[in-house]
């Protein structure tokens, strides 16, 4: 088991992460906020940072003032700023569901419990909210990144006039940097002249990183989008073998390396030379976030 965080002194992070960098990986579970070290494909120590039941995370990276984790909790949306010690903190007390990058640094977009979809931005200097805009409504939201909300009655855009249906049925999650991406009951979606089929069945997660790169678990299989060209159908993804036997129920992206998180709490990461795991013990997966520390 990787040591725990309070036994790594902030100079042997600065060791570990090394050239490539330390990124965080925040994974949303029932029982809090797990959150574990990452150096390109090493992984490092790991460690509860928040207790609280945890539906989804994101980040939000800004220019000014320190990166935020937002993660949609039963009680509302909880905030900390990234760092060694993320105090998060809830900050309204709204049911929330899911929660994403609004797109640039523009806040986040925020779907609650009774389907109320809002955008929220927060003060420079910290934590604190410093607006909140309605949307609008969407019935049994369940995910939500960039500008996609994923719902029961399919996936809906965020825009300044509210929330637009843009299609589909049984949306269960979205990718919106890049490439439009939608998992759905049916299968696996790209929007060009409308949404067009990637792969048919069960599909039910999906992310992107906005430069080419995605990955989508459809029919319990991880599949990983391997064409440079710009091609998105059948043909340029290609099945991932992970290091476990285990279903896949969240993924996320950092710079240069791609998450997969299992139902049975097994991190696994891939920087470009095949993945490697560990074993978090963490049940009730809901969501992965990166965040870049240093």
């Amino acid at each position: 088991m990787a040591p725990a965080e309070d036994d790594i002194s902030i100079d042997e992070k600065r060791v570990y992460a090394g050239s490539a960098g330390r990124t965080d990986a925040y994974v949303a579970t029932g029982s809090g906020i797990v959150r574990v070290s990452l150096s390109a494909d090493k992984i490092g120590a790991f460690d509860m940072v928040a207790r609280d039941a945890a539906r989804d995370a994101a980040v939000l990276a800004r220019g000014e003032g320190s990166d935020l984790v937002a993660v949609a909790t039963p009680d509302g949306l909880s905030v900390a700023a990234v760092g060694d010690d993320p105090d998060f903190a809830l900050v309204d007390d709204e049911p929330t569901v899911a929660v994403g990058v609004a797109g640039g640094r523009d806040g986040v977009i925020v779907a609650r419990e009774d389907g109320a979809v809002e955008h929220v931005e927060f003060e420079v200097s910290g934590t604190a909210v410093a607006s909140t805009t309605q949307l609008g409504s969407v019935t049994d939201p369940r995910a939500v990144d960039g500008a996609l909300v994923a719902g029961a009655e399919g996936v809906f855009q965020a825009g300044d006039g509210g929330l637009t249906d843009v299609g589909l049925d049984d949306a269960r999650d979205v990718a919106g940097s890049g490439m439009p991406l939608a998992a759905t009951g049916a299968g696996l979606y790209w929007l060009g002249n409308g949404w067009m089929t990637i792969r048919e069945g069960v599909a039910d997660a999906v992310a992107a990183d906005g430069d080419g790169h995605a990955m989508a678990v459809v029919g319990g299989d991880l599949l990983v989008h391997a064409d440079a060209g710009g091609e998105w159908g059948d043909e340029a993804w290609e099945a991932a073998e992970l290091p476990v036997d285990e279903a896949v129920v969240a993924l996320g992206y950092g710079p240069g390396v791609s998450v997969a998180v299992t139902d049975a709490g097994t991190l696994c990461v891939d920087a470009g030379d095949g993945w490697r795991h560990q074993v978090v013990g963490v049940r009730d997966v809901n969501g992965v976030a990166l965040a870049v520390v240093e």
